[in-house]
């Protein structure tokens, strides 16, 4: 968060495709779930793939994201009931 109150998003994706990485090149999981729309993330999915791990991606109903379809394993989407009893809520709630 910035010292301005608003939240910037910096490295998450990469971060996220590293960590996919590197959780099927170590072998700590049979599948990835991935809750995010970001195709930047297509690569590294692919390498998952190869690598013989599934993917799970979690997305939204209201604007799925093609392209994540197209490469996961399998997918879910979320519909607006099934999230608004968690909306501004903290996780430690």
């Amino acid at each position: 968060m910035e010292n301005d109150g608003t939240y910037h998003e910096k490295g998450v994706d990469v971060q996220l495709a590293i960590d996919l990485i590197v959780s099927a090149y170590e072998d700590e999981c049979d599948t990835c779930i991935l809750v995010s729309s970001d195709t930047d993330l297509i690569p590294a999915i692919r390498k998952v793939r190869t690598l013989g791990k599934n993917i799970e991606y979690i997305g939204f109903a209201h604007q799925p994201s093609l392209g994540l379809q197209k490469y996961a394993t399998t997918s879910r989407l979320l519909i607006r009931e099934e999230v608004l009893p968690f909306e501004g809520k903290s996780p430690k709630e």
